[in-house]
């Protein structure tokens, strides 16, 4: 699996499951509002000019991201990613190597 696929497997799930957290969807659908980050955060990482190198978006000095947006995403980052190892454990470990660049 490629990095781009790895980041938007590891990004679909942590809006999922913000999602069932604070929206109270049940079954696997997003709402709305979850849904259209989704959409936007994956069309931003298939057109990112440095997946290739970067380690992460978070370290990223381009910016891709209107503020806004980046703010939602920010959002949902810090609130499920501590609780991301307990429902995908393998995904939020390969996350983190990718993250540090470990390999």
């Amino acid at each position: 699996m490629s990095k781009l696929n790895r980041e938007r497997n590891v990004v679909g799930k942590m809006i999922a499951l913000y999602c069932r957290k604070n929206h109270n969807s049940s079954d696997g659908s997003l709402c709305p509002e979850c849904d259209e980050l989704l959409r936007y955060a994956y069309a931003r990482l298939d057109r990112c000019p440095h997946m290739a190198c970067k380690t992460s978006c978070r370290k990223c000095t381009t910016h891709c991201y209107a503020p806004a947006q980046r703010e939602r995403i920010r959002k949902v980052m810090a609130s499920i990613g501590p609780i991301m190892i307990f429902h995908h454990p393998v995904d939020a470990i390969r996350h983190i190597i990718d993250e540090l660049n470990l390999f």
